[in-house]
């Protein structure tokens, strides 16, 4: 773990009394390994919008894609504000991640062509097809990360 990781604590209002807090390690590999994550927007009259897609974590930063007309793209030119999950939906196991954070469109062509490199390596040529549309990336900046009973954690910025 380096001095720039998130530190990891723990809400006891909602722990089991030998839970511990989730390492960034851990989350952080949870979050570059996991198939499906969900996004969660917010509309232009305030309404909450969560959609499954595909995510990888190059460098520092988790990234998505979504095509222009998308509900999810309409929602983040009116409101970057976003927070992407990921983890299993059985209560009794599993690592739960949310980050939480601002989604910023990438639009560097140096970066796009790694970014399609790599969703290619996780997801397969299908997947980069579609994955590289209009890439968002939620950056790290100075995130703190918080875990809860089931070992879930929360990384926000």
């Amino acid at each position: 773990m380096s001095s720039n990781d998130p530190v990891t604590t723990l809400d006891a209002r909602f722990s089991v009394p030998d839970a511990r807090p989730t390492p960034w390690p851990e989350a952080r590999q949870q979050l570059g390994e996991a198939g499906a994550y969900w996004l969660s927007t917010v509309r232009a009259d305030g309404r909450p919008h969560v959609t499954t897609l595909m995510a990888v974590w190059h460098g520092d930063a988790l990234y998505f894609s979504t095509g222009p007309t998308e509900q999810k793209a309409r929602n983040l030119e009116q409101n970057q504000k976003v927070i992407l999950t990921t983890g299993c939906n059985d209560i009794s196991r599993g690592l739960d991640v949310v980050v939480e954070g601002r989604a910023v469109r990438v639009r560097d062509d140096g970066r796009l062509r790694v970014l399609a490199a790599a969703w290619e390596a996780k997801y397969g040529p299908s997947g980069t097809t579609r994955s590289v549309t209009a890439p968002f990336a939620t950056p790290r900046e100075r995130p703190a990360a918080r875990t809860s009973p089931r070992t879930s954690s929360r990384w926000r910025r």
